[in-house]
């Protein structure tokens, strides 16, 4: 099966792409495209799905750079093929052949270019990576390759949706405690619950941050199940495991 890869206007003509889990050699609740070494599909099958990632990238395997994502604000600024997966959950390069990568299954994968300057970046921003910062700490680590916030384009691609994205109350507590205005990333659901908006908090964040323009491509993954890995929907089907979606961009 071909890969389905979406990809956003406001990026081009930088090559990148937000992969479904389409055209994937995975099996049983990994059926696709999953990426994720952390997951407990066959080890071989996921370097399996990995090569055609890096193919449709138009790299070698060993330039398809990732990181160990551990939810959090760091940045690896990467320069070439590594043997190790640093532990971070934001990459930058101005290294042309570099194809950076973020996994996800419900967080955002944000993918950066500043065309003029020559540097992208990939994040991995859950609510808390969000929230604490990380994508600012992307923007942070290419202006010190030479990028501009002023002109790098931010494309948030598929992320569960505020409909899908149940919280509780001491969940909403810690955004309003943190900014009265985050409370606008909410509605209610049933008592006691709230529904929260993260590609709408992440696209604020960047907004905020300066970025040039920021956009979401408006898929959700909880809701879609032929097209996207979803850890909320995983759990809420009692699975054992979840796929890993694949999101990159190469200068």
């Amino acid at each position: 099966m071909t890969l389905e890869i979406l990809t956003d206007d406001s990026l081009a003509p930088v090559t990148h792409g937000f992969f479904t889990r389409k055209g994937g050699a995975s099996s049983g609740v990994f059926h696709g495209l999953n990426c994720g070494r952390g997951s407990s599909d066959q080890s071989e099958i996921v370097s399996i799905n990995r090569a055609r990632v890096a193919r449709a990238m138009e790299v070698a395997e060993d330039r398809l750079i990732t990181v160990n994502q551990t939810h959090s604000t760091d940045v690896h600024v990467a320069t070439g093929p590594s043997d190790t997966r640093p532990r971070a959950d934001a990459i930058v390069t101005a290294t042309p052949g570099l194809a950076l990568a973020i996994l996800t299954a419900d967080c955002q994968p944000v993918l950066f270019a500043d065309r003029k300057a020559g540097v992208i970046g990939a994040a991995h921003a859950g609510w808390r990576g969000a929230f604490d910062g990380v994508l600012e700490s992307t923007l942070d680590a290419m202006e010190d390759l030479g990028a501009s916030r002023a002109d790098t384009t931010a494309v948030i691609g598929p992320a569960i949706s505020q409909p899908a994205y149940e919280v509780g109350e001491e969940f909403f507590e810690r955004f309003a405690d943190d900014n009265p205005d985050n409370t606008r990333f909410f509605t209610n659901g049933k008592p006691g619950k709230y529904h929260f908006d993260l590609p709408g908090f992440g696209l604020h964040r960047l907004r905020a941050a300066g970025v040039g323009d920021a956009t979401w491509t408006r898929h959700c993954t909880y809701s879609d199940a032929e097209r996207f890995f979803s850890y909320r929907r995983a759990t809420h089907n009692g699975e054992a495991d979840y796929g890993r979606l694949i999101s990159a961009i190469r200068l």
